[in-house]
């Protein structure tokens, strides 16, 4: 089933490559925005349109958000040098942190002005290695269930050419932002 997929899938690399140059074109800072200000799915979409600045996380691993809707996040990076592990692929740690974002950020685009999360539950299936040699990978998190206490929310890593990489799922805590 994932041969044909992969075989039928198109080239999404210059999409994605022309994605990224938009949103770093209008990107101002790296920062962590006041919540008090704007919550949800306005906080995302601001990210990304470069009027609230991106999380620091994200120049550090070399990854960034590209798509901002209710209970649906897509962040992006490229596979780095620096992300690999002593075996010579990236690191599980790596794709991790894409997948929580991604995740997290789905769960947090559907909660009020005041609310906050945090991940309780991050369960990851990496299911090939990952090298420089893919350019780019996409993590899309998906919300599921959302309530007063807690929240859940599932995706996926793929490459440009439609192979999944990993897939993963999160339980967050919800509570009053600090």
């Amino acid at each position: 089933m994932e041969q044909q997929a992969n075989e039928d899938a198109v080239d999404l690399l210059p999409a994605w490559l022309a994605r990224q140059a938009e949103v770093e074109a209008v990107a101002t800072e790296f920062g962590v925005p006041a919540r008090e200000q704007i919550a949800g799915v306005d906080l995302f979409r601001a990210m990304v349109a470069g009027r609230l600045p991106a999380p620091p996380i994200c120049k550090t691993l070399d990854f960034i958000m590209v798509e901002a809707d209710f209970g649906r996040i897509v962040f992006q990076g490229r596979p780095g040098l620096a992300h690999y592990n002593p075996m010579g692929t990236v690191h599980g740690g790596w794709f991790a942190t894409l997948l929580d974002s991604a995740l997290g950020c789905a769960v947090g685009s559907a909660l009020p002005v005041g609310k906050a999360y945090t991940t309780a539950e991050l369960k990851i299936n990496i299911v090939r290695p990952l090298t420089t040699k893919v350019p780019m990978v996409r993590a899309e998190g998906r919300i599921i269930y959302v309530g007063g206490r807690m929240a859940t929310a599932e995706g996926h890593l793929t490459g440009p050419d439609g192979k999944l990489y990993a897939h993963a799922s999160t339980t967050c805590f919800i509570f009053d932002a600090p």
